[in-house]
Order: structure tokens, then sequence, then C-alpha cells
């Protein structure tokens, strides 16, 4: 049956098992997972068809996540006193839902219902100046009351100031490891108090330990769950201008808080100035920089569904003149999907079942906008 994820449904109890168990096998990512259920109709569909797609791709099969093991995440996650929310469902964040390569599950704990309201992110340095922090908690504090969630990454400095100040209007803690895997572990009696009037928000794995790749992961859903991004206090190189950069991928305003000069922790912070980021002293000057967009609806990526009327998806040819078409047209390069077809000369539908090949056998990766190029 195919996975009808519509704004306002929810999945049954065994499409989400499904989905765990396609987003937690090997070398499936967000956009790889939408790909795949939107060609063939479920979750359950794509993960008998991964194996062989692989190995038409010219790479081994990748480990799937056994029905066994989703089961005992799921029951880990109840433990804990979390659950899953799936791209579609009425409470999945509607600016994260809107964004490119949406996580298709997000594990949730606390009170969800702060994900329904407008948030700002801000972030900056982990080793902030007391003039940053002071200025984060001012800012938090102020959203907050006016009616915003504020959105962070539990870091040290700015972050923690700023979801300090506004934990009793409702802010979101965005983990880079499981939900079960705090880190830095000096934040977790911060965590919860944050989860008695907010939530915190993760992609990863029950029992996850974040590593420095997955921090990136992390931003993007910081990123994406916000109408805006502040920015105080962030050096040359920082975790702190790749939230900035996602945003401004994502469409989303990139506002800043001016920093001295001289001081190596705003040299970051005050290049995005120069690039023309919003300029801010004041939760005045956010709410302002925001209202053009506050009152208009961003538009939504279509969730991971497919019609059950659809027409089932074509078969590969038994010969390679089209694997061999579509990569030659591939290189280090980003190339839009479209561009493949109309170079190829091949259905669309055909060109994406190839491009899934490629991708679960390790040979190609997708990047923003769902440009592909070989790995």
């Amino acid at each position: 049956m195919a996975d009808l994820v519509l704004t306002g449904t929810r999945l049954t109890d065994t499409q989400r098992l499904d989905w765990l168990r396609l987003i937690r096998s090997e070398n499936i990512g967000p956009r790889t997972f939408h790909n795949l259920v939107a060609h063939f109709g479920s979750a359950a569909a794509a993960i008998e068809a991964v194996p062989d797609l692989a190995r038409r791709g010219g790479g081994r099969a990748p480990k799937l996540c056994s029905q066994g093991a989703a089961e005992t995440e799921m029951a880990g996650l109840s433990r804990i006193g979390a659950r899953l929310i799936a791209l579609g469902e009425p409470d999945y964040p509607a600016a994260l839902a809107a964004a490119d390569g949406a996580p298709p599950l997000l594990t949730a704990l606390g009170e969800t219902a702060c994900l329904e309201r407008p948030t700002i992110a801000i972030v900056g340095a982990r080793n902030a100046s007391a003039a940053g922090r002071t200025f984060a908690s001012r800012l938090a504090r102020d959203l907050g009351d006016a009616g915003f969630t504020i959105a962070s990454g539990l870091a040290r400095g700015v972050d923690a100031a700023a979801h300090e100040a506004s934990v009793l209007t409702g802010t979101i803690a965005v983990l880079a490891g499981g939900p079960d895997r705090i880190y830095p572990a000096e934040n977790e009696p911060l965590l919860a108090r944050i989860i008695r009037h907010g939530a915190a928000v993760t992609e990863m794995p029950l029992g996850w330990e974040p590593r420095a790749r997955d921090f990136p992961r992390r931003n993007r859903i910081i990123a994406g769950l916000a109408q805006g991004v502040i920015v105080v206090e962030a050096a040359m190189r920082s975790g702190s201008l790749i939230t900035a950069r996602l945003a401004n991928e994502l469409g989303r305003e990139v506002m800043v808080a001016p920093g001295s000069p001289l001081d190596p922790r705003c040299e970051g912070s005050n290049s995005l100035l120069r690039d023309g980021a919003t300029l801010i002293t004041s939760a005045h000057h956010v709410i302002e920089a925001l209202a053009p967009s506050l009152h208009k609806d961003l538009p939504r990526q279509p969730p991971p569904a497919l019609a059950e009327d659809s027409d089932p998806p074509p078969s590969l040819p038994s010969d390679s003149v089209l694997r061999s078409a579509i990569l030659e047209l591939l290189g280090p390069s980003p190339a839009q999907p479209d561009d493949i077809v109309r170079l190829s000369g091949a259905p669309a539908r055909l060109v994406q079942l190839v491009l899934l090949e490629l991708e679960l056998a390790g040979r190609i990766e997708r990047q923003v906008g769902g440009r592909v190029s070989l790995m």
C-alpha cells in the first residue's frame, strides 16, 4: 500500500516502522528516502527494492535496518518519553517541512506544541564574551515574550544563553546525537528544563554519539526550523557561519549582531554583515525584518507519497546503454537531474531510477537543490 502522507494525516504504526527501517538503512539519507518512496510508493516497497537497485548501480547491497532493530529503537524511544514525528503529519514543524531535504522522521522530546509556533534561531560562539551572552539572553527573552519559539543547538556559550532565557516561553534544542546522547554533557540539566515547556529534536538514532560530521546536519535542522537565524559572535569557519549559509540557501532571513572588529570571535559574524546580512541590535529589529515573511506561507516540499492509482515504476532496460549515457553525463561538478534527462534523452522516471541505483551503490551524492555529482 502506498504511504499516503498528506498534511494533516498520520502514518499507521506499520508505516512508521517501515519509514524508520528505511531511513536507518545504510546509504539512505533524507533525499534518497524521499526519492525512493516517491518512486516505489511506500517505504516497504522501497526496502524490498534497495538490494537489487544497489547491485544494478555497481555496488554491494547496503545494510538494511532490520525490523527487529527498528522495533528495539521504537521501544527505547517510548521508554525515555520520545516519539517519532513523520514529515506530513500535523505536528511536524511547518517551516522545516518546507525545507529541501527535510528529515523524514524527527525524534522529539518534550512539549511539541512549541514546534507549531513561529520560530527564530539564535546561534553563536561557544566561547562567547559576557556581552555576547547577555545580548543573546536579552534577544531570546524579548522574542519569547513576543510569542516566538527560540531554536538553538544546546552548545555552550550563545546557544545555552538563548535557551536559558527562553525556557519558560518555549525553546527547541536541536541535538547532534541521539535523544539519549546529550552533548555537551554539562547541558543535560538545561535540557531537562527545556523539555518541560519546550522540546528537543534530532534526526539521529537512539544511542548515537555525535561526531564532528553530524553538527552540520544539526545546523541544517536549526536553519530549517526557523523563519530567521540570528548570529551573535561567530569566528571565521565556525559552525554558526554554516548555519547562516544553510539558512540563506533555504531562503530564510539571516540577521547579525555587530561585534567589535578587534575581537576574533566577531570576525565571522561581521563578515556576514559585509555580505549583506541584516544588522540587528534589538528584538524590535528582528520582528521588523521578519514582518514580510511571517504572514506568508512557505512553499512546502511535497511529502514522500505516491497516489494509490499511480503508474508502477518502470523497470530498467536489460542492456547498459541508459546507465552508460547517464554515467557519461555525471562528474564531480553537481548537475541537475533535469539536465541529465534532457541530454540523455531518457524518460525522467528511468533517469531517477538509475540515479537511485548509483546513489545506493555509493557512487553519487545529492547536493543542495537535488543536484547530483560523482563521489
